[in-house]
């Protein structure tokens, strides 16, 4: 085969119009090494039509010694390089900037140097030659996700000194509003309603209102009390004495006398019937109640939070809920705005999900390929944020490799089937590596439903277990263990 040229590996579209950016400051700098001059002048021309700001060298030793001068948001390295190859510079380069995102470039694209390199932390790899917009996606979504990445970082940062607030990510300026009305309300002893659409994190809300309250070293107790019958919500609210029914074969205290000095959280507080809500109505106005079946009353300090993502003053005018409760849990309202509203929080939120799911499962660090990003902030979740980091867990676990792609995704979020996701993200796939890739994802869902137990999934598999552990060694599927809430 001949050697490549340095014409062979420009660019297929050369031709790009200029972006409609409004001058000013480069969004981000991009170091690129490369040996061939050809090669650095075409990106040079290419990114800074981009507003990117660029800078070359033409080996390992010079992008080192760039690295060590000035920080960067990405590097483009190619493969072959005169002394140290890509794949050896890849590990220096890490070491010198850890964050920065490296995206390999090489006319050599073999699969054994795209995992080497994916495995040894590349963000990505193009094959020259390359195409200019799947090149600058590629680019845009590396620094992008950087960017988020930092953002993440300097607001965990920013509200752990201004606030106690655990697992709240955002910035757009409904959550902002949000952090301030929280801090505000916390210290005080007020009761405060929670709304907002199924997902929105309402009781994550109501955990940051306690831990920023001084009874954050007190109970939080939280109960939905759309999920059980009446009886049985009162019994659990309040307490019953031996006798009170039938199965009451002895006195048991209610979430009031436990939650006694800290905050209780009722979430879907709508769907209590009348008489359950006009027993909570004395609690807020007397602090007193009754176990049931009891005649001694019993008095708590008990501050309420409650949560509901329905309409409480239409519940009102239907006779479902009691206008005098509703006043007085309406106190304070927090309303939480719906994730479709504020698509600005995504990159955070998903690199937030990322984190959390690759450290609770030990996994290596993973990220979004910009097709799965892309298809993220496309969707509309209806879900909200329950819907996405659902979706971020199941692509976490079932890749095999730390970049997720949107054939992970659920398909009702990408719009595809997954077989139409894969032959899309790897349009040059082999018949066996698509089996592979559907295989491992089969035993992967499997092994879930059997929580990882693997003699039971080798039974519904209908085979040996010894057959299973050797598909599990060779997809590289890594165990997970038992029992995960």
């Amino acid at each position: 085969m001949p050697e490549p040229t340095a014409e062979d590996a420009l660019p297929v579209n050369a031709a790009v119009s200029a972006p409609t950016l409004e001058g000013g400051s480069p969004i981000a700098s991009i170091l690129v090494v490369d040996d061939e001059a050809g090669i650095q002048e075409s990106l040079e021309v290419l990114l800074s039509l981009e507003n990117y700001s660029v800078k070359t060298a033409g080996n390992g030793e010079e992008g080192l010694h760039m690295l060590d001068q000035a920080s960067f948001d990405l590097v483009l390295l190619d493969l072959a390089l005169p002394g140290q190859n890509g794949l050896e510079l890849l590990p220096l380069f890490k070491e010198r900037q850890p964050d920065v995102p490296i995206i390999m470039i090489t006319a050599y694209g073999t699969v054994d140097n795209v995992v080497e390199a994916i495995r040894a932390g590349a963000e990505n790899f193009i094959q020259k030659p390359w195409d200019n917009e799947k090149l600058l996606a590629d680019i845009r979504s590396a620094v992008a996700r950087r960017r988020a990445e930092e953002e993440n970082l300097q607001l965990k940062r920013t509200l752990k000194q201004r606030y106690n607030f655990a697992n709240i990510v955002g910035k757009s300026d409904s959550m902002l509003r949000v952090f301030d009305l929280v801090a505000q309300v916390a210290p005080s002893r007020s009761t405060v309603l929670i709304q907002g659409e199924s997902g929105t994190g309402k009781e994550v809300i109501a955990k940051a209102i306690h831990a920023n309250s001084p009874r954050r070293d007190k109970p939080f107790v939280p109960i939905n009390t759309g999920a059980m019958p009446s009886e049985l919500l009162e019994s659990t609210l309040f307490g019953h004495v031996k006798g009170a029914f039938t199965s009451a074969v002895a006195s048991k205290k209610g979430l009031f006398e436990v939650a006694n000095g800290g905050t209780l959280f009722l979430d879907e507080i709508a769907t209590m019937g009348l008489d359950t809500q006009s027993k909570i109505l004395r609690v807020l106005q007397d602090k007193r109640f009754m176990h049931l079946g009891g005649i001694q009353e019993i008095q708590v300090d008990v501050r309420i939070l409650a949560a509901t993502n329905v309409d409480l003053r239409q519940a009102v005018r239907d006779g479902h809920f009691r206008e005098d409760l509703f006043y007085r849990l309406n106190v304070i309202t927090v309303d939480l705005p719906p994730l479709r509203s504020r698509r600005e929080d995504i990159p955070l939120l998903v690199q937030h999900f990322l984190d959390l799911y690759a450290s609770e499962n030990n996994f290596a660090a993973r990220k979004l390929s910009s097709d799965a990003m892309r298809a993220l902030m496309d969707y509309d979740w209806p879900g909200n944020v329950r819907e996405l980091e659902n979706a971020i867990e199941r692509g976490v676990v079932l890749s095999s490799s730390p970049v997720i792609g949107a054939e992970l995704l659920p398909g009702h979020i990408t719009g595809r089937s997954f077989q139409d996701a894969l032959l899309e993200h790897n349009p040059n796939s082999s018949l066996f590596d698509i089996l592979e890739v559907i295989e491992r994802r089969i035993i992967i869902e499997k092994l879930e439903r059997c929580n990882w137990n693997q003699t039971e999934a080798a039974e519904q598999f209908r085979i040996p277990l010894s057959t299973l552990n050797q598909k599990i060694k060779r997809l590289n599927i890594e165990i997970r263990k038992k029992g995960r809430d």
